[in-house]
């Protein structure tokens, strides 16, 4: 039987149906394909602001998956998290109506633009993204855009534009990017992630390799040796806060918010930034190299990382606790830990009292003795119950087992005992982090009653 092509199926007047439409890049998919004049419909677990909106927006969205919701569909495309076992995809196999992955409508979707710029990495990807949007706006590129988390420019994490640009969000876990169609491929960083998935290290660099090379143009991080490892054999604009790369950073303040972008030896902006850190000034650095590459006038880059002031989740500030300023980020790997501590160190508060939720067994597991390195920096640590994700437990992980290992930690098992600890221990001056990719946030947000 010949194997049925997506492009067949993103056409105007066909009926697409979404499972799991509530979700951060399910949502904009199906604003995008309504716009484009398809009959869209969905389903999600769960009613939410997401299905909400959706519905105000006039597409039909089934609360719990049922196998008469696909009826009416031309195609069907799910979510990473539903498997053959979920009744509508189960439904639609047996009824012949074709199944495609949410990465293979973006991908289709992309072909339509005269720039698709993707930005992936294994650290960084929300924020570059956001800072991307950011600077296409002030240059009036009026973009298309899907971005991992929320954006407060766009009260959302999606744009529906009306240019030739689209900027997306680029993940490489079960090499969901190499169904992208990038003009523009930036990568940010290469790290061991997602071993759930890849073998090892040189599995994931081979998917990053395969990714850039689906560009014409790629932007790549010369200060990563895995990253530089990676792209072997493919030619790249190398940014980085070394010189020898051919974007670099100029005149560097001390807390990494002020310098000027030097593009191939001509000073090409300066930037004044919102937002704090080593790790953004490379993500800063990545985002000017892509809009030098586009042609995008340094002014319009200087103005637009001047208005960015972080995106949702990503040192978030959330409010004032008995004179402790209480924070949320989404990190959720080691490198992301040291990066978001080693900015809070910066900040000058009193203590940092660490409130960490580690996301998913297998990461906890595979990279036990690197969370344990960065769990000793903070001055006092409180470790809630892994949050699972898509996994089960099966290689029986706790983050009690990681409390073991870091002197003075606590373990909690549930999210309000997390919040009761951090009232008892709390004091004037602390910077309070609630961190993780999970719903860690939710204790933050108790102790500041909200």
């Amino acid at each position: 039987m010949e194997k049925r092509q997506i492009s067949d199926y993103l056409k105007p007047g066909r009926h697409v149906h979404l499972v799991g439409i509530g979700g951060v890049s399910m949502r904009p998919l199906g604003l995008v394909l309504k716009g484009m004049g398809m009959v869209v419909t969905g389903s999600d677990m769960n009613a939410s602001v997401s299905t909400d909106e959706l519905i105000a927006k006039g597409i039909p969205v089934h609360i719990g998956h049922r196998e008469e919701n696909i009826r009416g569909a031309d195609c069907v495309i799910r979510t990473a998290a539903a498997h053959n076992d979920n009744p509508e995809i189960a439904a639609a196999r047996a009824e012949g109506i074709p199944v495609f992955e949410r990465a293979q409508a973006w991908g289709q979707i992309m072909k339509a633009y005269k720039n698709a710029v993707c930005i992936s990495g294994t650290h960084g990807k929300t924020t570059t993204t956001s800072m991307m949007t950011h600077i296409l706006m002030e240059a009036g590129k009026d973009p298309t855009v899907m971005i991992g988390g929320y954006l407060p420019l766009l009260h959302a994490g999606h744009r529906v534009g009306h240019g030739d640009t689209i900027v997306l969000e680029s993940c490489e876990y079960c090499d969901s990017f190499l169904n992208f169609f990038p003009t523009l491929a930036v990568v940010l960083n290469v790290e061991a992630d997602h071993l759930d998935y890849f073998k090892d290290l040189a599995d994931i660099q081979k998917s990053f390799h395969e990714f850039a090379s689906m560009a014409s143009c790629i932007i790549a991080n010369g200060d990563d040796p895995h990253t530089v490892e990676a792209m072997k054999g493919l030619e790249y604009t190398s940014f980085g806060l070394g010189e020898g790369n051919l974007v670099h950073a100029a005149n560097m303040c001390p807390d990494w918010r002020h310098f000027d972008v030097v593009c191939d030896g001509e000073k090409y902006c300066h930037l004044d930034m919102g937002v704090l850190g080593r790790h953004n000034a490379l993500n800063a650095l990545a985002a000017a190299a892509a809009a030098w590459r586009m042609g995008i006038d340094g002014e319009a880059v200087s103005r637009g990382l001047e208005s960015f002031h972080g995106a949702g989740r990503r040192m978030e500030y959330k409010g004032s606790y008995h004179g402790a300023k209480v924070y949320d980020d989404y990190a959720h790997h080691p490198d992301e830990l040291a990066a978001t501590i080693e900015a809070v160190r910066s900040m000058g508060g009193k203590r940092l009292v660490l409130a960490f939720q580690p996301h998913t067994y297998s990461r906890t597991k595979a990279l036990f003795d690197d969370f344990v390195r960065e769990l000793k920096k903070p001055d006092v640590v409180v470790l809630a119950e892994i949050y699972a994700a898509r996994e089960r437990n099966t290689v029986g992980i706790s983050s009690a087992d990681l409390a073991k290992k870091v002197p003075g930690s606590v373990f909690c098992e549930t999210l309000p005992e997390v919040t009761e600890f951090l009232r008892r221990v709390v004091q004037p001056g602390d910077i309070v982090l609630t961190m993780g990719a999970g719903d860690i946030f939710r204790a933050g947000e108790a102790l500041l009653g909200k």
